[in-house]
């Protein structure tokens, strides 16, 4: 009954997370991991994991991986393609090599540093689309472009994870991993839209949202066999699924049974392996790496524009529009922790600054746009 408690407590915690995370206009994904600290160990000591709440964890970043490429839109990448491919590129080559460097020089190893840049060379829209749509700027040029860049930052940062990692325990050449990769992600996207003429046929309640699980979860674990992130399979079948009739009934469907259980419980867990001495320790590397978190997705995303021929205000909303981290840095230092890339003091550090870019990013989107609006007054 322990776990049933955990999860009751964990339940009740996020829906009061999100409730309040509206009243006071942060992310509620900020809100829920918050929530997560103060019900951890180190404060209230009401949830402690354990292996029930550890799977049910595991499936809710798979799911919200499976709902992150279910959302990506091919079709604003195809049409805005080469800003958001330039704007998503130098917003992962960027990130890794400056944290790469920088945290080399302040006594990481090699190897963590890399790690360091890979975290934050993801980005997370999911709030950025919220803050858009609050202003009735995501059907701009640039929210456009915003949407599309994500859609490569989110492959090239899973791609890239995925390759690290392999190449971290040494379970292949860097090359043929990345091959492997790029197969995969093609396999799964031609072959997943065919599935479906079959699926369709099927005299059974709710076929295509079972369909999709087994597909999300069957080639997460694909991919977990050969050597790359479970995530990625997660992440692909979701991009390939996107290309069917079906799949606004799939997001909703999914969306709801992830959002319910699985993916609270994912953010909530995240919290517990936190400790917080790292930032009584070391404050000024936090606020250094906060910094740099910012500048080093603002600033290349900024030029990127202004090198395509946009104007300034819209260069400026694509750049505040890639600093958000949220789930996808997240996801990608939960990996680096299960899989004892790193420990548990840099992961820390890492949720923290990505909790702090997080809840700064929406702030800075709606500072561009109300000056924007201020001027075409």
């Amino acid at each position: 009954m322990e776990d049933i408690f955990q999860i009751t407590i964990i339940l009740f915690f996020s829906m009061l997370a999100t409730l309040l995370s509206k009243k006071l206009k942060i992310p509620e994904v900020v809100g829920q991991m918050l929530i997560g600290i103060i019900l951890a160990p180190s404060v209230l000591g009401l949830i402690n994991g354990g292996h029930t709440i550890e799977v049910m964890s595991e499936i809710g970043v798979i799911l919200l991986m499976f709902l992150a490429g279910l959302e990506s839109d091919l079709e604003v990448l195809k049409k805005n393609l080469k800003p958001s491919i330039l704007v998503a590129l130098s917003g992962v080559i960027i990130p890794i090599t400056i944290f790469g460097i920088v945290a080399f020089y302040s006594g990481r190893s090699i190897s963590t540093s890399l790690f360091y840049g890979i975290v934050f060379a993801a980005t997370s829209v999911s709030i950025t689309v919220k803050v858009l749509q609050e202003y009735g700027y995501l059907s701009t040029k640039a929210g456009n472009i915003i949407l599309g860049a994500a859609v490569v930052d989110d492959i090239l940062a899973i791609l890239i994870l995925s390759v690290f990692k392999s190449f971290k325990n040494g379970e292949g050449n860097l090359i043929v991993q990345f091959s492997m990769e790029i197969v995969f992600l093609f396999f799964v996207h031609k072959f997943i839209p065919k599935v479906w003429k079959f699926i369709n046929k099927l005299p059974i309640y709710a076929k295509n949202t079972t369909s999709a699980l087994i597909i999300c979860l069957g080639l997460s674990l694909l991919a977990d066999k050969v050597g790359m992130s479970a995530v990625i399979g997660s992440f692909f079948a979701g991009i390939a699924i996107s290309q069917t009739e079906v799949s606004e009934i799939i997001e909703e469907y999914v969306s709801a049974i992830g959002y319910v259980i699985f993916i609270p419980i994912f953010f909530v867990s995240i919290a517990i392996s936190i400790s917080f001495d790292v930032l009584f320790e070391h404050p000024f590397i936090v606020i250094l790496f906060t910094l740099l978190a910012i500048l080093t997705k603002f600033l290349p995303a900024y030029y990127s524009g202004k090198a395509c021929n946009l104007q300034k205000s819209e260069s400026l909303l694509i750049g505040t529009g890639m600093v958000s981290r949220g789930e996808m840095s997240l996801i990608v230092a939960q990996i680096g922790l299960s899989g004892a890339i790193i420990n548990k003091n840099i992961y820390s550090e890492l949720v923290i600054v990505i909790i702090l870019t997080t809840l700064l990013a929406p702030f800075l989107i709606k500072m561009v746009i109300k000056k924007d609006s201020a001027r075409n007054i």
